[in-house]
């Protein structure tokens, strides 16, 4: 990507996002002309990109979707944060001191969601999290997280190891908040199921090598492996487990539906079990399935935004925060409060966080003021990766 030196920190952001993902006139239209703004924050560089590209692909779809909210046009900010939850925080205080935003979109990796939620609180402006973020109480109060909880999730792929015969599982994933919620949830659920969890590997996103890490895992001889990761980062341990011959199970959790994911993984993650939300498997779902029509709705804005169908999860994350927010804009303008104000921050938030039976791709939403979470066992199906694809396990 080719970097403007000539031009403003700030216009140079805004010329690489319009070249890099079109977008469109509706949404870049200059601030006097726009009526709602939406501050979008991902990762279009550095480690956690391959997933922040299809994130923001995931947002061109949507705008191209639907661009306004009962009459009331949508400007969109977007900003890079590299990967860096500090220049996620500073993209957050920008978007919202210099350019008023009514809403913060972001990011792609849970330590740059949970910087940018202490900058929402501060500043009381709502935030959806399209990556998976808690923060209990007053320190979350700001902001509710799209992504399925780890504990919802991985239940689902504890039933599976049940199913399987599983009673050893090693663990390794990021040393960082996702890493420590996964880990937290297969603790609290498969032990209690009898399967005994025997390992507490972790590493960097940045790391080029988990080979120290996976020989102790294979030394002990567990029945299946699970992992706490997610994108192209995530792949290191099962290449590692696939070098060292490992046998057993492999499982995964939803951050790794990506296809660099499966590029990079290639044969020695063939045969991953994984849960997911159901847009992945849209077509599969029954015809009554009020998901699939979104889902496929979702596709076909994709489709038109980008000339491609859709390949991976985290896109569909940003198409269902631009349903959430459409949703709460049109229930906040009802109110009368203007845009651009304290009073349409916090009327946006509350009708956010009181969100009752929105249809997305990835779940029914349902949100509580004191819970970050919308999801549902509506919002979770497990898949199995064959030749490169995800298929539906029923």
């Amino acid at each position: 990507m080719k970097t403007m030196r000539p031009l403003s920190r700030r216009t140079a952001l805004a010329v690489i996002g319009l070249a890099a993902f079109g977008l469109t006139a509706a949404t870049a239209v200059p601030a006097s002309a726009a009526d709602l703004k939406v501050g979008f924050i991902t990762s279009l560089s550095g480690p956690v990109s391959s997933l922040g590209i299809p994130y923001a692909k995931g947002l061109q779809a949507a705008t191209t979707y639907r661009s306004d909210v009962d009459g009331h046009k949508v400007q969109v900010v977007q900003l890079d944060d590299a990967s860096d939850p500090s220049t996620a925080a500073r993209n957050a205080r920008k978007l919202i001191d210099e350019d008023k935003v009514d809403v913060i979109i972001g990011t792609a990796g849970s330590p740059g969601a949970l910087a940018i939620a202490a900058v929402a609180r501060e500043t009381r402006t709502p935030l959806i999290s399209i990556a998976n973020a808690n923060l209990p109480g007053e320190e979350g109060a700001w902001m509710v997280t799209l992504p399925q909880p780890a504990p919802l999730m991985m239940s689902a792929v504890i039933d599976r190891m049940k199913k399987s015969g599983v009673k050893t599982v090693g663990y390794i994933g990021f040393s960082d908040a996702w890493g420590d919620l996964v880990y937290d949830a297969l603790r609290k659920i498969a032990e209690p199921q009898g399967i005994k969890v025997v390992s507490n590997e972790r590493y960097a996103r940045a790391d080029s090598s988990v080979t120290g890490q996976v020989l102790k895992i294979v030394a002990l001889r567990p029945d299946a492996v699970i992992t706490g990761t997610s994108g192209t980062p995530g792949a290191l341990p099962y290449l590692a487990l696939a070098d060292r011959g490992y046998k057993g199970q492999i499982y995964g959790m939803h951050a790794l539906i990506n296809p660099d994911f499966v590029r990079v993984g290639g044969a020695s993650v063939e045969g991953l079990l994984a849960p997911t939300g159901p847009v992945v498997v849209g077509e599969q779902l029954p015809a009554d399935d009020p998901m699939r029509k979104v889902a496929m709705d979702f596709r076909a804005a994709y489709e038109k935004a980008h000339g491609a169908v859709p390949t991976d999860a985290f896109s569909a994350y940003s198409f269902d925060a631009w349903l959430l927010f459409l949703d709460g804009a049109r229930r906040a303008l009802a109110t009368k409060a203007e845009p651009g104000t304290p009073a349409f921050r916090l009327a946006l938030r509350d009708a956010i966080v009181n969100t009752k039976e929105l249809v997305g791709t990835h779940s029914v939403y349902n949100f509580k003021p004191d819970d970050r979470y919308g999801s549902d066992e509506r919002s979770r199906v497990v898949v199995k990766l064959e030749k490169g694809q995800w298929k539906l396990v029923p």
